[in-house]
């Protein structure tokens, strides 16, 4: 295990760099731009998606990249099997995300199959993406690096909270011994601040900081709000 990699995460925040088939800024070349830009903006990794989007960034960013891919939209999609965890590796990722549960993968493989097919063909650390605690669990006796709290409310296992799930983040951190990455609708500073205070190990923010689709949706609606309650006093 490269610990100089896991240790440059502590206390810092990931940011993740990704957007979504059919819009303006789904381009690779785009997406390694704006890993670029959140590094200079203090950023210790990038999460990137897509093998194009991990080499291009690769080239534009000198810290750790944590690289997945991702195949179709159900079940196990993001980096479901050896052969896609292996190419994400070659591209050029330090850190390789998988689906942490232990639902069946496309390869037939489980976790565990899958984390020692990565180890026999490279040294990048895994990152198991879990939506519960049983999912942690299961990807610490699999043998990954780090998990993230990224797939909580979507899978069945267990109800999406309204805003960055605490009380997991409070169930890794108190079950588990491996480092715990708070991710998942983490939209302030505040809200990143306290997930470390709830004992993670660093944060990682998506579409706060990098999909300004959604971002500009949340100040549309804001408006929006002020001006039915601007309506409403007038008419009362």
């Amino acid at each position: 295990m490269d610990c100089s990699v896991i240790n440059s995460l502590q206390s810092n925040l990931i940011v993740s760099c990704q957007s979504y088939p059919g819009e303006p800024m789904r381009d690779s070349r785009t997406m390694a731009q704006i890993a670029a830009a959140v590094v200079k903006g203090g950023a210790s990794a990038v999460r990137l998606q897509g093998i194009k989007d991990i080499q291009l960034g690769r080239s534009l960013v000198g810290v750790p990249i944590i690289g997945l891919v991702k195949v179709g939209d159900e079940g196990v999609y993001i980096t479901p099997t050896l052969a896609d965890a292996l190419r994400v590796v070659e591209a050029g990722a330090d850190i390789v995300a998988l689906d942490g549960t232990d639902r069946p993968r496309p390869d037939g493989l489980t976790l565990k199959e899958t984390v020692k097919g990565i180890r026999a063909h490279s040294t990048a650390l895994i990152m198991a993406d879990c939506g519960c605690l049983a999912d942690a669990v299961w990807s610490q006796e699999a043998g990954v690096d780090l998990v993230g709290t990224t797939l909580s409310g979507y899978t069945p296992a267990r109800v999406m909270s309204h805003g960055p799930d605490y009380a997991l983040i409070d169930e890794l951190v108190e079950t588990i011994s491996l480092p715990v990455v708070a991710e998942g609708r983490i939209h302030t500073p505040d809200q990143a601040y306290e997930a470390l205070k709830h004992g993670a190990f660093a944060v990682c923010v998506g579409t706060a900081i990098t999909h300004p689709t959604t971002i500009t949706s949340w100040f549309v609606a804001g408006l929006h709000r002020s001006a039915q309650s601007v309506e409403s006093s007038v008419v009362q």
